[in-house]
């Protein structure tokens, strides 16, 4: 599989298996295109969000408060649009940092190897699912 052994095996990666330049490319190919499709969503979300605020600048005269709180219900939901798709963009670039960087595919909380089928959904992870798991526990 695209990950599986490109991953550091054990605690402390005493037998380390290298990912081969082809699967290193592969993985760089999808990373890179999953951050340029999240890019492009991310641009279009600025532009639909300086739309709406040219249109509430020029259509403010005479809004009572219903108006008033739709337009800031829009403006709020338009404004976690904008942090959700910033977030995932960081992480897409975050994730082929550490590809370069030869710690993908590894947990940075326990150093274990990410499961291959976490990995297929979530590319970008950083920890495995026990550690996801305790620190969601620990912000609780």
């Amino acid at each position: 599989m695209l990950v599986n052994g490109a991953v550091v095996a054990g605690k402390g990666g005493s037998a380390v298996n290298r990912r081969s330049s082809e699967e290193v490319d592969q993985i760089r190919v999808l990373l890179r295109a999953r951050f340029e499709e999240l890019d492009a969503e991310y641009e279009e979300a600025v532009a639909q969000s300086h739309r709406l605020r040219l249109v509430e600048i020029g259509d403010s005269a005479g809004d009572d408060q219903a108006d008033s709180g739709s337009k800031t219900a829009e403006r709020d939901a338009a404004g976690s649009l904008l942090r959700t798709l910033l977030d995932r963009r960081t992480q897409a670039e975050y994730a082929m940092q550490r590809l370069e960087d030869g710690t993908y595919g590894n947990c940075e909380g326990c150093s274990n190897p990410i499961p291959v089928e976490r990995l297929e959904v979530f590319p970008s992870a950083t920890t495995c699912v026990n550690c996801k798991q305790v620190r969601e526990r620990r912000a609780s």
